[in-house]
């Protein structure tokens, strides 16, 4: 490749994400490249992005877009068994990853400079050349069933709750059951469904080509031309996405045997990347629950001032494995978000007090806005902030890689930090009260004794409480307040789910 041509590649790159709005044109469009060079790394990052996610599993196999996936990553191809794969990878220090999500399928991996060759050859070869063995297909979706049947269910009740509140939101809709699948949808997927998904999906049409780091343009041409020897195919057609309307609150009791319960509730919103309140719900957001800032709101009132639990935070965009991780991961972009706030597991005994603590501090939130000072904090947080939410050159280009799934010029990283200094009080105020509400939500416990629950709920029965060490006075005064907070709801709008029934 001559030099003109990674200019050219570029100035491709800008010009079709300014003209590509998120959702469905995005998916009409050739094979995208998107370019970050920097000669100064001697690291190089690919991440080959498909236009397919859980979206697109056909009814009744849903989970085959993560299974198809995970052949990928987790198989044999034509020429190694997996095993020899991760044998060729050790001595490199690399790997190759997959991540699906709703809408996006990533294929990633880094490597130093000087195991170029190698592992390009071997990146290539296991997008392109999948074997499709019985025996690694058996494997992964017992993988794939035991996630859901043990660790999911049993293994860690934020995750459940948070996996059980996704599906209750978009209940109806594409999005409306886990990219793993269900227990009973992958029994039902064969080995000739997966190998039907890829060549359907996995296509030239549908792929957006990122490469960053110390690479050559030559290396950038090849990568290029051999991914055009993918299956051809057109892209398939994005499914509708209609969340239906939430009318009050609507509960689901997940019930298991626990000593602590966790919480998470939320409703659909639709501000993405590509909108301009996006950047001053981001804002409000931060200010009333930044994920694992210890300043912000919920942490404040829930764990700082009564020590109920390890976090609360809330959240604008899905943040997937958020105990693993302080900033957003890349690539789970989507064309219809949620606002879901999160409370870590507190004591059973405190579960209705500190669901009635984060409702109490989102209605402030939108009956009063922020004042002055509570918005200039947080601007001025958020623009230094932000700089750490990409600081490698995988994640520069996964980030990059998201600019094209929504259609945004540039960069949205730049663009953030530089709304920042323009953003005023009354930009995030009035994005508060257009996207933000506190009447129609959808809510998930995950508890033990859930009857008692559904009807000290129904009855709106105060729930005071007590600590095991002294509270300032200004503190108990505000938990009177907080304990006797209205819970409307009818009993016909809460459900209770035995632990082992879900995901079936």
């Amino acid at each position: 490749m001559k030099k003109y041509a990674v200019t050219l590649a570029v100035v491709i790159f800008a010009f079709l994400t300014a003209i590509v709005p998120a959702g469905a044109a995005a998916r009409s469009l050739p094979e995208k490249l998107v370019l970050l060079p920097d000669p100064a790394d001697p690291t190089i990052s690919l991440r080959f992005g498909f236009r397919v996610g859980s979206q697109d599993d056909p009814n009744g196999k849903e989970g085959l877009a993560a299974l198809t996936a995970a052949m990928l990553t987790g198989g044999a191809t034509k020429k190694r068994s997996y095993e020899e794969i991760l044998r060729l990878l050790y001595p490199m220090a690399a790997g190759i990853e997959g991540q699906v999500d709703k809408e996006m399928t990533v294929i990633s991996g880094r490597t130093h400079k000087d195991n170029l060759t190698a592992f390009r050859s071997l990146f290539i070869e296991v997008i392109r050349e999948p074997a499709f063995r019985e025996d690694d297909f058996k494997r992964l979706r017992t993988n794939a069933i035991n996630f859901l049947e043990t660790s999911l269910r049993y293994g860690d009740d934020e995750e459940l709750g948070k996996a059980a509140l996704g599906e209750f939101v978009f209940a109806g809709t594409p999005y409306g059951h886990l990219h793993s699948g269900h227990v009973a949808s992958l029994g039902a997927i064969t080995l000739d469904d997966v190998k039907a998904f890829y060549k359907r999906h996995y296509t030239p049409a549908n792929l957006t080509i990122g490469i960053a780091g110390g690479y050559s343009e030559e290396f950038a041409e090849r990568v290029q031309r051999e991914a055009q020897k993918l299956p051809a195919g057109r892209p398939a057609a994005v499914p509708k996405l209609r969340p239906g309307p939430i009318e009050g609150l609507q509960i689901e009791i997940i019930e298991k045997d626990a000593d602590a319960t966790a919480i998470s509730f939320g409703f659909p919103i639709d501000a993405v990347r590509s909108s301009r309140d996006i950047f001053a719900l981001a804002v409000a957001n931060s200010w009333l629950g930044e994920h694992r800032n210890h300043s912000s709101r919920l942490y404040q009132a829930i764990r700082d001032a009564r020590g109920l639990t390890y976090g609360a935070y809330s959240y604008i965009e899905f943040f997937p494995d958020a105990g693993r991780f302080m900033v957003p991961r890349p690539n789970v972009a989507r064309r219809r978000p949620a606002f879901q706030i999160w409370i870590r597991p507190v004591p059973n005994s405190a579960r209705i007090f500190a669901f009635r603590a984060a409702l109490r501090e989102l209605q402030q939130l939108v009956d009063n806005g922020l004042r002055w000072e509570q918005f200039d904090l947080t601007r001025r947080f958020l623009e230094n902030y932000s700089l750490n939410y990409a600081p490698t050159s995988m994640t520069k280009l996964g980030y990059a890689m998201d600019d094209v799934f929504y259609g945004i010029p540039g960069s949205y990283l730049e663009r953030f930090r530089k709304r920042m200094e323009t953003l005023t009080l009354e930009d995030v105020n009035a994005a508060i009260k257009k996207y933000l509400q506190y009447k129609n939500l959808k809510v998930v416990f995950v508890t033990s004794e859930a009857q008692q629950l559904k009807e000290a709920l129904v009855a709106n029965t105060p729930s005071p409480i007590t600590y095991p060490s002294p509270k300032p006075q200004d503190v108990l005064e505000e938990d009177k307040a907080i304990s006797v907070y209205p819970i409307s709801v009818k009993p016909e709008n809460i459900s209770i789910r035995p632990v082992d029934t879900m995901f079936r």
